[in-house]
């Protein structure tokens, strides 16, 4: 296995990080959150200038033919620069969808505008109880015609009411637990019966509530069908560019902690000179490295091939627990201004525990590297 970024990998990442740097500094993000903007049109255009967009997609809709696992890097800076744009939702998720479908008609023309950055899908999956396991999905696609009807609720849709086009997980045949029966369905989000409840995560992050009223899908708007395989295949996915951009936000937290220990003095000196901090700073540093090593592993993994169940649980697993213990030193060296609103360290904090929360937390992954060992 290569545990190296290719060239082009590491160019595509400098060229984001010069984008974040002179247009999304904190300042920047925190005014467009205040604008009540879901995320910055203007840097999600930049991304499929760039070819951020494209990479992960087949060539012949527009794509660069490459995976999830080679937006790590890029997802790594997203994460240092805490953006909001919903990168592994839109791509990972609703895109690695489309790509399932194969030669689905309706698919490849959402796959080509979302490559060029013309739209943007969201992916309708957890129901509410932090759904870690596909199989536990049991909201409602009941079979009409050569299609289906969708009743129930999705919660936390990242990106939905922004969505050009839905991808829905739900369940055709059998009940929660049973891994037979999902189907993948592509949702008009402005179809009659669809309503949304939008807000915005603790993150930063725009997402909504989606509630599905008697939705009619035509057959040719299922995608996949026995889509269990698939699901746990975008979770992955998803998980390993939500890990990445933790990674980032750990990152940064690092490198401020650090900063502001050299600077802060009492009793004449810098506090990074206090032995408890210095132990503390060296802690951080070490949870870093571990983290990285991790993520580092695991994409090597899933660009070979090779990334099994047992790997991303490894993966959520450290990297949320390991996020948290650098997120709640870095609070803890700051003192109480690192949790104000006008200091970034707070807001890296949310977003490495809002991922620690996400498809599964760390106590639940943690139990499944244990059934498979």
């Amino acid at each position: 296995m290569d545990f190296n970024f290719t060239e082009e990998q590491v160019m595509l990442r400098d060229g984001v990080a010069r984008y974040l740097d002179r247009n999304y500094d904190f300042d920047a993000r925190q005014g467009l959150l205040r604008s009540g903007a879901a995320w910055s049109k203007e840097t999600w255009s930049q991304f499929a200038e760039l070819g951020v967009l494209a990479l992960p997609f087949p060539e012949e809709v527009g794509g660069l033919g490459g995976s999830a696992a080679t937006l790590v890097p890029v997802a790594e800076t997203c994460g240092e620069h805490l953006t909001v744009e919903p990168l592994a939702f839109a791509l990972a998720l609703a895109g690695g969808a489309l790509v399932a479908a194969g030669d689905n008609a309706g698919a490849r023309a959402r796959l080509a505008d979302l490559a060029s950055g013309a739209s943007v899908g969201a992916f309708a999956y957890d129901e509410g109880r932090g759904l870690a396991a596909p199989a536990q999905i049991a909201m409602a696609a009941t079979a009409s015609g050569d299609g289906f009807t969708l009743n129930g609720e999705k919660r936390l849709v990242f990106g939905a009411a922004q969505a050009d086009f839905l991808v829905v997980a739900a369940r055709a045949a059998g009940k929660a637990g049973d891994a037979a029966g999902l189907v993948l369905l592509l949702v008009d989000p402005k179809a009659d019966g669809v309503t949304f409840t939008p807000f915005r995560t603790q993150d930063g992050r725009s997402a909504a509530h989606v509630r599905f009223d008697n939705v009619k899908v035509a057959g040719a708007d299922v995608l996949v069908r026995d889509a269990h395989d698939v699901i746990v295949r975008l979770v992955a996915d998803a998980i390993l560019l939500l890990a990445a951009e933790a990674v980032g936000a750990m990152s940064a937290l690092m490198r401020i902690t650090g900063a502001y220990a050299t600077t802060r003095k009492q009793f004449g000196v810098a506090i990074g000179t206090f032995q408890a901090v210095a132990h503390r700073l060296a802690d951080m540093k070490i949870a870093l490295a571990r983290a990285h090593a991790t993520l580092t592993y695991s994409t090597a993994l899933a660009e070979a091939g090779r990334l099994t169940a047992r790997d991303v649980s490894v993966l959520k697993a450290q990297v949320g627990k390991l996020g948290r213990a650098i997120a709640e030193a870095a609070v803890q060296t700051h003192g109480g201004v690192g949790m104000t609103d006008e200091l970034s360290v707070g807001h890296y904090m949310k977003r490495v525990l809002a991922f620690e929360s996400m498809f599964g937390a760390a106590d639940y992954h943690f139990r499944m590297i244990g059934q498979a060992a």
